[in-house]
């Protein structure tokens, strides 16, 4: 058991630390690239297609890979995550290939829509940092709990931390929530005075 939550631990933390750095050099490549050159860029298929005449044909291609890699990343991770409480806490069994395409279909839905990817991005984390709280508390609760986890409950030193982190996500959501709402209090809701 402990051989296999170390394998796990290190599957996860290669996952999201790899989807990290493909962000952070997309980020940096792009933010570089773009502000030296004075290129206003909007939307991804803009930094895509903006990326061939200045830097070459290989590095729009870099970039969509880079792009897919990190997606990918991220979702290994999620669906991971989703398998082990969906099969361990919930005892709910289902196929690999439901279980992935109900991961899919958000994603497929944006799509086949037709809707702009970077507003679907952006909206898409926002839900998600708000939500993230109230998958953050139970978990924590969980992995504290001596009769749920026996010898693999976290220590002290972990719970402190989980729970300084907690109260940073949901004290950094209240702030938004507080900064998006008085501005639209000022403005009001159709924009007016």
């Amino acid at each position: 058991m402990a051989a296999h939550l170390r394998r796990e631990l290190a599957d996860i933390a290669l996952a999201m630390n790899g989807a990290w750095l493909i962000n952070s050099s997309m980020i940096i490549l792009a933010a570089g690239t773009f502000f030296r050159h004075g290129v206003p860029v909007d939307s991804l298929e803009q930094a895509y297609r903006t990326l061939t005449p200045l830097l070459g044909p290989a590095a729009a291609w870099a970039f969509g890979l880079a792009l897919l890699a990190s997606g990918l990343g991220s979702s290994v991770v999620g669906t991971m995550a989703g398998q082990i409480i969906l099969g361990g806490f919930l005892r709910l069994r289902m196929s690999v290939f439901l279980r992935r395409f109900l991961t899919l279909l958000p994603a497929l839905v944006v799509i086949w829509a037709g809707i702009d990817p970077l507003p679907a991005l952006i909206l898409s984390q926002v839900v998600l940092s708000f939500a993230l709280p109230f998958a953050l508390v139970p978990l924590l609760w969980l992995t504290a709990s001596r009769p749920v986890m026996g010898a693999f409950a976290n220590r002290r030193l972990t719970n402190v931390a989980a729970a300084l982190v907690i109260l940073i996500i949901v004290g950094l959501n209240a702030f938004l929530l507080a900064q998006t709402s008085g501005g639209l209090g000022e403005r009001g809701l159709n924009g007016g005075p």
